[in-house]
């Protein structure tokens, strides 16, 4: 299993929604093409209306690398440029969990 979390801060209230557009059609890409990807969940954070976490779960390295290969996950990371003011990337290794199979 090969997991992360993408913190991101959007730069604007104007940004925000462009910012949630993009994620959400990004998401139907993925639901759609990639068996590989187990868990794909974007957040809201409480008190911080510009914040967006993404809880990213893959079954192996291999399917992680796919995600990023394929075009639509490329054009999601040209047009969010312009709408963030940070990004944060945390790399995770499972320990104990609920739901999520072991790799």
């Amino acid at each position: 299993m090969y997991a992360l979390a993408v913190r991101f801060d959007v730069r604007d209230e104007e940004a925000d929604a462009q910012f949630d557009a993009l994620a959400r059609n990004l998401v139907e890409q993925i639901e759609a093409n990639e068996p590989g990807t187990l868990l794909y969940a974007t957040h809201t954070i409480e008190g911080e209306p510009l914040a967006r976490l993404f809880y990213e779960v893959y079954a192996d390295e291999d399917a992680f690398q796919a995600h990023q290969d394929a075009e639509y996950v490329k054009a999601f990371l040209t047009a969010r440029v312009p709408l963030l003011a940070d990004r944060r990337v945390e790399r995770l290794r499972p320990a104990f969990a609920k739901g999520l199979r072991r790799g």
